[in-house]
């Protein structure tokens, strides 16, 4: 049987590998609705970009409640904590996607092109605000959440209410908002690139010629920043690793440049980041070469670099404290039980080789080319 600190670290790569996920599937599907207006000049174009992901958006946004679950049960002291320091931003990102299946599903139910267009624009904001949101997240999350523990471990913010959304929008976290949303638009694009042809395969591969070099000179410039300008959190001393979890038992310490240790001490990890400022220069490359299908694994490889590179920069931190670094959430002590993670884990090797062979089976079945002459074919059956 695995020993408890094992499982507290799998669980570590388990949420970070649903929330890499989440953003290769549905992080697509957001980058497609941002590019939606724009790319399609009539309205048969905006129809068959919407099917491009028509068929798939549903099952892709469960990436998002599967990862919510998990951060419920694998570190339930998270999950309050952030629900509670982020509840409006959630609550916009809620909204934001509350468009998606609605815009989807009524769009072009009615002919009315003023109807249509609204369900446009809606869809936009439901691919735009999500995204924006969670880079702005996690942009916090690097510098610090204002948040402390009582002495029953109950989280509690100092900050006004204004907080728990004006003051999410910081110069930094608006920097990481701008490189979420530009990746996931790169994603989106190279989608597109990949289900059309024509003049929309055309007008996607435009987009990424100037966004996905883009994408690279953001996230240097946030990785300045984040040496130069934030500080970083450091573990001074613990409990054992295998006593019981206690968030306040430890020692936390603050200083410049801590966010890069493991980068220090462990050189290889610089592979992470590299494949984050590398990759979309590949996307790049390959989208002019007309190699849809290959740019399309080297821009999940994007994804996973970028959200790879914050992940490593904060381990084993998962949730830092601004206001009270010794509150700071670590995976070490923010963990659920021994049987709690034994048991997730078993649901997890019996179900998820399931979900990902159905829906490589959905894929492949509803595969090829979108086309005009397709969604003209069967209109009253398609999105």
């Amino acid at each position: 049987m695995l020993d408890y600190e094992t499982l507290r670290l799998i669980w570590w790569v388990l949420v970070g590998t649903l929330l890499i996920g989440f953003a290769i599937a549905d992080g697509m599907d957001m980058g497609v609705g941002v590019l939606l207006p724009f790319l399609g000049k009539t309205d048969p174009e905006r129809r068959v970009i919407i099917n491009t992901v028509g068929p798939h958006w549903d099952g892709n946004q469960v990436w998002l409640i599967t990862a919510g679950g998990a951060i419920f049960a694998a570190w339930p002291a998270v999950y309050a904590a952030a629900f509670s320091g982020f509840y409006l931003a959630m609550l916009l990102v809620l909204m934001g996607l509350f468009l998606r299946p609605v815009g989807f599903d009524y769009r072009s139910k009615i002919a009315d092109p003023r109807w249509r267009n609204a369900w446009d624009w809606g869809l936009f904001a439901g691919g735009l605000v999500p995204a924006l949101i969670f880079g702005v997240a996690f942009g916090n999350i690097l510098q610090g959440v204002p948040f402390h523990l009582d002495s029953f471990l109950k989280p509690h913010y100092g900050a006004t209410f204004i907080w728990a959304l004006i003051g999410l929008l910081n110069p930094f976290a608006l920097l990481a908002g701008l490189i979420s949303v530009a990746m996931l638009t790169v994603h989106g694009a190279t989608w597109l690139q990949l289900r059309t042809e024509g003049v929309l395969a055309e007008r996607a591969k435009g987009v990424i010629s100037w966004l996905a070099p883009l994408v690279t000179v953001l996230f240097a410039l946030a990785g300045v920043w984040l040496y130069l300008g934030v500080d970083g959190y450091r573990i001074v001393s613990q409990p054992p690793l295998t006593s019981l979890p206690n968030p306040l038992a430890k020692e936390v310490a603050r200083e410049s440049g801590a966010w890069f240790a493991i980068y220090r001490n462990m050189p290889i990890a610089m592979a992470v980041p590299a494949l984050g400022l590398l990759a979309p220069l590949l996307v790049r490359l390959l989208a002019k070469a007309n190699r849809p299908g290959l740019g399309y694994v080297v821009s999940a490889l994007m994804l996973t670099g970028i959200i790879g590179t914050a992940g490593l920069a904060m381990f084993p931190f998962i949730m830092p404290s601004s206001t009270d670094p010794n509150s700071s959430l670590t995976l070490w002590d923010a963990a659920s039980s021994k049987l709690t993670l034994t048991v997730m884990l078993g649901a997890v090797v019996l179900f998820l080789p399931i979900v990902l062979g159905y829906t490589a089976w959905c894929y492949r079945t509803m595969w090829g080319k979108v086309t005009v002459a397709d969604i003209e074919a069967r209109s009253h059956q398609a999105y």
